[in-house]
């Protein structure tokens, strides 16, 4: 029996699509049908990404993308609808980390992560309303943000800030756009088991698993189910949500 797709022929931008979430996204995305474009500003990885998922006979592009320059948006959404015709859902994924506690938070740290995680979202965001609107059969748009984006964490001024700020924008954008059929929702990862923890220490990422319910770290794969969901027709009457999944860390 043929395996059911959820988002058979369904187009997908993932910005961040060349590691960690974006990277497992991709490759579920397209198991379940979907034609990916790896959006990121890393281009030999990006475009690994592309071809594991060729190798397993599915479709892919990838675009070298900025997502704080907004030329940069606008080419990968060209480059999206020249190549698959449309854009049916986007992932504003790409973010970074430079953390510091309020003291001693310089400038630059602040504004490169909000630019990136917030000013980001906002480009990536209104290219994609842009393009769906014109299409005029609907779309989603799905956000990362954190969960500390709703409670806060020692030493992440502006990555909190910008999470938080992703929330919000993605609570105004449902309601701007549900009139064209456009859902969008966010999910706000916990504690995820990506590359970055491999420069935190033992005692951290063991005191992490204690905090959470699950006594484990969440897996790339984890969030890659969330946007799934979201992305599907499972939840097309979801729209303005923040999808918690963090294995119980807060509560």
């Amino acid at each position: 029996m043929e395996k059911f797709q959820k988002l058979n022929n369904k187009v997908a931008v993932i910005t961040g699509g060349a590691n960690g979430l974006g990277q497992a996204t991709a490759q579920l995305f397209a198991e379940n049908g979907a034609k990916i474009v790896v959006a990121d500003i890393n281009k030999t990885a990006g475009s690994q990404v592309v071809a594991d998922i060729k190798d397993s006979s599915g479709s892919a592009i990838f675009t070298n993308t900025n997502v704080a320059d907004s030329a940069s948006i606008d080419s990968m959404i060209t480059q999206t609808i020249n190549h698959f015709g449309q854009i049916d859902i986007m992932i504003n994924n790409a973010g970074i980390l430079a953390d510091a506690r309020l003291v001693n938070m310089t400038m630059e740290e602040w504004e490169r992560v909000i630019n990136i995680n917030l000013k980001g979202v906002f480009l990536g965001g209104q290219a994609a309303a842009k393009a769906m609107i014109d299409q005029d059969h609907g779309g989603v748009i799905l956000n990362t943000s954190s969960v500390v984006g709703l409670y806060g964490n020692f030493g992440q001024s502006n990555y909190v800030a910008s999470k938080a700020g992703v929330i919000g924008l993605t609570k105004t954008w449902a309601r701007e756009l549900g009139k064209y059929n456009i859902r969008v929702n966010a999910v706000a990862p916990g504690f995820i088991a990506t590359d970055i923890i491999k420069v935190m220490p033992q005692k951290i990422i063991d005191m992490m698993k204690a905090k959470t319910l699950l006594k484990r770290l969440g897996k790339p794969e984890d969030i890659a189910k969330a946007f799934l969901y979201l992305a599907s027709d499972d939840a097309d009457y979801v729209t303005g949500t923040v999808l918690q999944v963090d294995g119980g860390i807060v509560i």
